[in-house]
């Protein structure tokens, strides 16, 4: 077990007594600190030891765990990010320009459902200064740069934004990620319809042609989508998905719906759920997309992975790869050593047939 894994349940109780915001930023600083002292990597030699390699997207992957976004949104951490064990990992929202984010207090726990409420707002320094930041990381690990629009762009403009980061992005990362699924920019998932959607990604895969071209290499394009879609939304994003050869798609964002946590005094904050609430849901969604998605084209599924058993049964599901966020707030890294020993032992391609996991759309 890591030495920050060991560290983790001491220093829970006294992060817990902080503002959720104030305890994520104190954590990365730390985490930076540490990487850069070589304690994340403690009677650590070479590769991590869940390490189990593969190809997906024409990239190779140290493993199949990923960070997901929303966690690094500056791109401040990711050589400490990888050195923890993550395979992968994605950074942002980021837009093209910088900008605050929606007012404080915006980041909320609920221990008792093992969640988050977050109404953050695309809090991010712009593309270029994180862009500036990945140019210089060292890590192996794959590196994904997850892309959204400002706040006051107004959706029949939304292309020029996306364009704009794709434009940047694409020369530093493995990936771009468009986000079009977070709740807490008003109007955003309105970029869900089928037409909306068609005509957006049309242009972004336009541009990945020629920016492949002038730079003599493809990177993926995937696309990540809400939890929150009912059978014909999904089939119609699918359908569109599948028309544009879209890359890959990362299922699921924040829920709106607050079902799980109903009578929680924290229930009624706007913003998106995520956690241990949301992990049934994301997991029917990344079986729904399996099924209906051209073959080879690959899932990441997030959303609900508290366990090395949920991050199996994501990909059981039919995710490929698989991505952490909440569940690294309740269990800390030693959710990370537990979540890719499960995932070692997964077969080559994941199922697309029944996951058991409850009732359908």
């Amino acid at each position: 077990m890591s030495l920050a894994a060991q560290l983790y349940p001491l220093l829970k109780p006294w992060l817990f007594r902080m503002d959720a915001e104030r305890a994520h930023e104190w954590t990365t600083r730390m985490m930076r600190l540490s990487h850069a002292c070589g304690l994340l990597t403690l009677g650590r030699r070479g590769a991590h030891p869940g390490d189990a390699p593969l190809t997906c997207m024409g990239l190779a992957f140290p493993n199949r765990l990923g960070l997901a976004a929303g966690m690094d949104k500056s791109a401040s951490a990711v050589d400490a990010w990888a050195a923890l064990g993550f395979g992968f990992v994605e950074v942002g929202t980021l837009t093209p320009r910088p900008q605050p984010g929606n007012p404080k207090p915006r980041l909320f726990r609920l221990p008792e459902h093992e969640a988050l409420i977050n109404r953050m707002g695309f809090n991010n320094p712009g593309i270029e200064a994180a862009v500036r930041r990945l140019r210089r990381r060292k890590t192996r690990a794959v590196v994904g740069v997850n892309i959204g629009k400002n706040f006051d762009t107004p959706n029949n403009e939304a292309v020029r934004d996306y364009l704009t980061c794709l434009k940047a992005a694409y020369p530093v990362a493995d990936y771009i990620a468009v986000n079009i699924s977070s709740p807490n920019t008003k109007g955003l998932r309105d970029l869900q319809a089928e037409d909306s959607i068609r005509a957006l990604l049309a242009a972004l895969k336009t541009e990945q042609a020629r920016l492949a071209g002038e730079h003599g290499e493809k990177k993926p394009l995937l696309v990540k989508i809400a939890p929150d879609l009912d059978g014909q939304q999904i089939e119609a994003l699918a359908r569109v998905f599948n028309e544009l050869a879209v890359d890959g798609v990362i299922a699921t964002n924040t829920t709106i719906g607050r079902e799980a946590v109903a009578g929680h005094p924290l229930a009624g904050e706007a913003g998106g759920l995520s956690g241990a609430p949301v992990r049934e849901r994301s997991t029917l969604v990344v079986q729904a997309f399996r099924m209906l998605l051209r073959k080879g084209t690959p899932v990441i599924g997030v959303g609900g992975i508290l366990s090395g058993a949920d991050a199996l049964e994501k990909h059981s599901a039919g995710a490929d790869l698989v991505q952490l966020y909440s569940g690294l707030v309740y269990r800390g890294p030693g959710l990370i050593t537990e979540a890719l020993e499960a995932l070692r032992g997964a077969s080559s391609h994941p199922s697309t047939g029944d996951s058991g996991v409850g009732s359908s759309f």
